[in-house]
């Protein structure tokens, strides 16, 4: 009896496997980027990237899969695995769903290239079509991912500055009176709305309403702004002329405290949008460290790194040229000349003193009054030395072409 038991199970355990890898060769597919697949089949497909190396040269790195249809009778799944797409599907067979309103599916997905990732695409068997393509790109330097964490060194690193703006101040309040005013509208109708039974079916279903509601206003937002574009242009000129009226008459933000409080806030919001950045966690969360650390070490950091660079690759002195030695010269004498007279017309000289240590007091008097301190012989015997040292020069350097 023992035996038989083992036979059978061992059968049943053949025959599932059997049929989960006839299954998995016809419905799981591992793309590449640039590869595409055509569909006409019904059922659930998946489609899988395996996860890849991380380097450093990868961090704006992003995988995308694109779906080609013009169909909307498709279900999306997505997964880390085939196994999991296919429970999330069965799980979703086995419950009654009812959908009050037919909502765009999205049709591109940015799927994490150093993770495994899957997407199911399921097309029922009443459909009448079943047509659809599937494309994986990608983008080595994603753009978006680059401006997310521009955007939030920049918000972390002048949000003290932000925050204490008066500009910066209006722009954010009006902003968030127009964004918010969506709110006080639906909170005004909810007052005209009849109490009873029929209340209790909004409040139950509230939540989906709403995100029905702010779905279908997101991707109709074009066509809206198109067709009701007065209206919408009176509606935010209105609420941002109410934002602005309230903001002026608060006035900007005097509290040191509040400003230390919307300081964090901003900076905690930066340190979000760099971490997600990036697919490689790990390099986003350095470069949040190098950021922390730069923003309140500035000053020891950039000090010790250069120490620590010229200790490393010490700087090699250049050597000046003779014109560079003769302009040089005469810079730094009317320097010197110029901080003795400063010296002498300060109270820090004694004028007495000075004079009797020198040999010639009216020669430095008519230096002092703003005569040239050279002598006519000296300019003379100086200008006869140059032009010696220069001939010299010139007869050494025929000798050597010679």
């Amino acid at each position: 009896m023992r035996t038989s038991t083992s036979v059978l199970a061992f059968l049943a355990v053949a025959i599932l496997v059997c049929e989960a890898s006839s299954w998995d060769r016809e419905a799981v597919h591992f793309m590449e980027p640039g590869d595409w697949i055509d569909n006409d089949k019904p059922g659930l497909r998946i489609y899988c990237h395996n996860a890849k190396s991380k380097y450093i040269i990868h961090v704006w790195k992003t995988v995308v899969m694109n779906l080609r249809t013009n169909l909307e009778t498709y279900e999306l799944y997505e997964g880390r695995s085939p196994h999991e797409v296919v429970t999330k599907h069965e799980d979703n067979q086995k419950y009654w769903r009812f959908s009050l309103f037919n909502t765009k599916k999205s049709k591109q997905f940015r799927i994490n290239p150093f993770e495994d990732s899957c997407i199911g695409v399921y097309m029922s068997q009443h459909s009448n079509q079943f047509q659809y393509k599937m494309i994986m790109t990608q983008n080595s330097i994603d753009t978006w991912k680059i401006t997310m964490m521009g955007l939030g060194m920049f918000l972390f690193w002048y949000a003290g500055k932000l925050s204490r703006n008066t500009l910066f101040y209006y722009v954010s309040g009006v902003t968030i009176g127009v964004s918010l005013s969506i709110v006080i509208l639906i909170y005004f109708l909810g007052k005209l709305l009849p109490k009873g039974k029929f209340m209790y079916v909004m409040v139950a279903t509230g939540y989906t309403m709403s995100f029905y509601i702010a779905q279908m206003i997101w991707e109709n937002a074009q066509l809206i702004a198109m067709q009701y574009r007065d209206y919408v242009i009176y509606y935010i000129l209105s609420t941002a002329l109410i934002s602005f009226i309230i903001c002026y008459r608060f006035g900007p933000i005097t509290n040191t405290r509040t400003k230390n409080i919307i300081q964090w806030i901003l900076q905690l919001f930066g340190l979000v949008l760099v971490y997600h950045s990036s697919y490689f966690r790990e390099a986003s969360t350095a470069f949040c460290v190098l950021l922390v650390l730069f923003y309140n070490f500035p000053l020891v950091v950039i000090t010790k790194g250069r120490k620590y660079w010229n200790h490393i690759f010490p700087e090699r002195r250049r050597l000046l040229t003779d014109d560079e030695y003769r302009k040089e010269g005469v810079i730094e004498t009317k320097k010197a000349l110029t901080g003795l007279k400063d010296y002498c017309h300060s109270p820090n000289c004694n004028p007495w003193r000075t004079v009797l240590k020198l040999k010639d007091p009216i020669r430095f008097a008519k230096f002092m009054e703003g005569e040239c301190h050279l002598s006519e012989n000296e300019s003379f015997e100086h200008d006869t030395e140059l032009t010696q040292l220069i001939e010299e020069c010139d007869y050494t350097d025929d000798e050597f072409d010679d």
